[in-house]
């Protein structure tokens, strides 16, 4: 059996992280695997995408709002004149938008004998043209991209995947969906290169990590008021990827930064199956995270981490605390390694995911 994973991106960003330990994980367990990414023809885009940008532009009546927030699938590169497709019995989708595979590609897979098996890495697929549903708007767009979606699910067998339970019940939900085969696996990780290195000394230092700590989704305005309430014998020290430190590019590095930190804080607004806590649990480095997306799957509330209240800063504080505290730590620590040894190793995801293929 031949797999060939699709991602827009090869290492940018959550999605293309989990496509490529995906693949690994694959390779590593026996499948034959391979991936293709999309190729930008100018700088870090493609004609495809700009195309699509640009057809969004002129149905939002010229205004750049929500621009990079939509994808209608309408243009994509075509992967079929490629080696890899061609000795492929599964086509792995995973991110795909901005231009790389259109709705039609995906139709023409299944159209010469493929399996496809779509890997969803946020609502995208249960929706029209918007990628989350906090962001949603009745558009035209919308409308048209959810019929364009419905067309091709309902003629076309494609075995959904969810990264959490949490988007697995969202898409059940939706209209699009809810009579599609739609099965929840979360994403890999090599639990023999993010681990714990070092004996943690306990501290007060929180690490803050997202690809841009500017986005306000990403919560960064909540842990600053979190830490505000935090004096005394409870003030902390943020370390937050991008403004108190530079960016990392280097996984190693990444790793010793977990090391070095005694908790990780994500207060996102919306999230599926974050890379992010997935790798700070791995180094034994307890989380705090709002109750959103699949946050709570991942975090078990007081038993490897703490699980605060949507959008309440007092909780996220409290949530610090618990963490932190002497009496919590080292078992927090332990705990929320096992977990990550027993949910989200390499081996076990890699063979939900061959059951699938096989199936």
């Amino acid at each position: 059996m031949k797999v060939l994973i699709l991602s827009t991106y090869e290492n940018t960003g959550g999605a293309a992280i989990a496509a490529n330990r995906l693949l690994h994980a694959l390779r590593n367990n026996g499948v034959e695997a391979t991936m293709l990414c999309r190729k930008n023809n100018i700088g870090k885009q493609s004609w495809t995408s700009i195309l699509e940008r640009a057809v969004i532009w002129v149905f939002n009546g010229f205004s750049k709002k929500d621009i990079w927030a939509t994808d209608i699938a309408l243009f994509g590169q075509d992967v079929t004149k490629t080696k890899e497709y061609k000795e492929a019995d599964v086509i792995h989708l995973h991110w795909v938008n901005q231009g790389f595979i259109s709705l039609s590609a995906i139709h023409r897979f299944i159209k010469d004998g493929k399996k496809v098996v779509w890997t969803m890495h946020d609502a995208w697929n249960t929706m029209g043209a918007y990628h989350l549903s906090i962001q949603r708007q009745e558009t035209f767009l919308e409308r048209w991209t959810w019929r364009r979606k419905q067309k091709l699910y309902a003629k076309n067998k494609i075995q959904f995947i969810a990264c959490s339970q949490w988007l697995r019940d969202e898409a059940l939900c939706s209209p699009l969906m809810e009579l599609l085969p739609v099965k929840a696996i979360p994403n890999p990780i090599d639990t023999t290169l993010f681990s714990p290195q070092q004996h943690k000394k306990h501290g007060r230092r929180i690490l803050f990590v997202a690809q841009n700590v500017n986005n306000p989704m990403k919560g960064m305005q909540y842990l600053d008021e979190a830490v505000k309430m935090l004096k005394g014998n409870d003030e902390v020290e943020v370390i937050a990827l991008g403004r108190d430190i530079p960016y990392i590019n280097k996984v190693e590095e990444m790793v010793q930064l977990y090391n070095s930190v005694d908790a990780f804080v994500l207060p996102s607004l919306s999230e599926n199956l974050p890379n992010t806590i997935m790798e700070a649990m791995a180094c034994g480095t307890p989380c705090v995270g709002f109750n959103v997306g699949g946050i709570p799957e991942m975090i078990d509330h007081k038993e490897n981490g703490y699980v605060a209240r949507y959008k309440e800063a007092a909780d996220l504080a409290e949530g610090i605390r618990y963490v932190l505290h002497p009496d919590n730590h080292e078992r927090l620590s332990k705990t929320a390694r096992e977990k990550v040894l027993r949910c989200y190793s390499e081996e076990s995801v890699a063979k939900l995911y061959i059951n699938i293929y096989n199936s």
